[in-house]
């Protein structure tokens, strides 16, 4: 088995809860392999929509945490679509420029961003919350709680 897919962009037919261009491990910045492969090809829609995200699990729920530095809560959407993806999205806008004024460098990326993330089927979708401190979005998908097995005991014959 190799570690390297065949063929990169192709979609598999198998269940994946990254699929349908959710999350993609093997674009550019992205990879664990390659690295970033092209820094200096980035544009700036290229780079906000690369938003970097992290998902972590708990017993109790999934939570997501994007670092947005100077976006305010009104300028960030979160929505949970009818197939159980999380889309989190926005736009940084643009900072004016005046004729009087001479750039040296112009690193901050601005334009509008999007993340999609397929939900696991314990994710209680109407409960999500989500909350914005100091430039770190979290939000919480609470999770259902596993069914307990039913034990019973089995009497012996004979």
């Amino acid at each position: 088995m190799s570690l390297v897919p065949r063929s990169f962009g192709r979609r598999s037919t198998v269940f994946d809860p990254f699929s349908l261009d959710l999350w993609d491990p093997f674009e550019s910045g992205n990879s664990p392999f390659f690295g970033d492969t092209a820094p200096f090809a980035r544009n700036d829609a290229t780079t906000i929509a690369n938003t970097q995200l992290d998902w972590k699990e708990t017993p109790d729920a999934h939570i997501f945490k994007a670092d947005l530095p100077g976006l305010k809560k009104e300028e960030v959407k979160i929505e949970v679509e009818d197939d159980r993806v999380l889309k989190i999205s926005g736009e940084r806008t643009k900072e004016e420029e005046k004729k009087t004024d001479k750039w040296h460098r112009i690193e901050r990326s601005h334009g509008k961003f999007l993340r999609r993330f397929r939900l696991p089927e314990n994710a209680k979708l109407e409960q999500v919350k989500a909350t914005m401190e100091n430039g770190v979005l979290t939000v919480t998908v609470p999770k259902q709680p596993q069914p307990k097995p039913e034990v019973r005991a089995i009497e012996i014959s004979g």
